[in-house]
C-alpha cells in the first residue's frame, strides 16, 4: 500500500539560492519561447509545473525522509526542469520522456547548465503497465515508443524517489503503477496543481 506523506504548509518557504532561481527562471523563459512558436503545433500533452515548490517540497524530503537509495527518476521529464534540479541535490538522476522535441529541449536544457544526468527517449511505464489504468484514453497510456527500462539497464524498483506531473484523472493511475512496481520504501512525488505537491511511500 502507498502511505500519504504530510508536507508541511511552510515547504514553499525554504530558501532557494539565487542559482536556482536564475535557472528557474530560464527555464521558464525557455518553455514560453518553445510554446509561442508558430512553426510547429502545439505540444498538448506538455505544462509547466511549479518548479520552484518542487525543488523545495524534494529537498525537504530528501533531508526529513528515510531514502533507500540516491536513484531518482522522472517520468515523462518535458524540459527536464525537474531531472535538472534533482540532480543539484546529490541524486543519481534519469529522465524519461516519450516526444523527442521535448527531449531536445531538455538535452539542451541540460548541457546549458552543465549538470549531470541521463535523458532518454523511451516510455516511463513499465511492460504491461498500461492494464492497471482504468481509463483507456489517459494522456499516459498509447506511447509509440518502447519502454525505457530496458535501455537505461534498470527497473523501477532501482530506483528511491520517482517524480511525477500527472494529467487530471491519472493521479491514482500513476499510484497503481508506483505501487505495483516500485521497491517498497522508495518515494513517489507527484505534482498536482497549483500548491499541491504529493508524497507518498511504498510500503508494502
Amino acid at each position: 500500500m502507498l502511505e500519504r506523506i504530510s508536507i508541511p504548509s511552510s515547504v514553499d518557504r525554504r530558501v532557494v539560492s539565487p542559482e536556482i532561481r536564475l535557472w528557474i527562471n530560464d527555464a521558464r523563459n525557455r518553455i514560453e519561447a518553445f510554446q509561442d512558436r508558430w512553426d510547429r503545433p502545439l505540444m498538448e500533452q506538455f505544462v509547466a509545473a511549479d518548479y520552484e515548490l518542487v525543488y523545495q517540497t524534494l529537498a525537504w524530503a530528501i533531508e526529513s525522509q528515510m531514502l533507500i537509495g540516491r536513484r531518482f527518476l522522472e517520468w515523462g521529464c518535458g524540459f527536464a526542469v525537474v531531472s535538472a534540479l534533482a540532480s543539484t541535490l546529490d541524486l543519481d538522476v534519469i529522465g524519461i520522456e516519450a516526444e523527442a522535441d521535448l527531449l531536445d529541449q531538455g538535452r539542451g536544457l541540460t548541457k546549458d547548465w552543465n549538470v549531470n544526468l541521463e535523458l532518454v527517449c523511451g516510455n516511463f511505464l513499465p511492460a504491461d503497465a498500461e492494464h492497471l489504468a482504468d481509463d483507456p484514453t489517459l494522456p499516459s497510456l498509447g506511447h509509440a515508443v518502447e519502454s525505457a527500462y530496458e535501455m537505461i539497464g534498470l527497473d523501477l524498483d532501482d530506483f528511491a524517489i520517482v517524480y511525477s506531473y500527472p494529467w487530471p484523472g491519472e493521479d491514482d493511475f500513476h499510484e497503481r503503477v508506483f505501487q505495483r512496481h516500485a521497491a517498497r520504501g522508495a518515494l513517489l512525488m507527484q505534482f498536482c496543481g497549483p500548491n499541491d505537491v504529493r508524497l507518498w511511500r511504498k510500503r508494502s
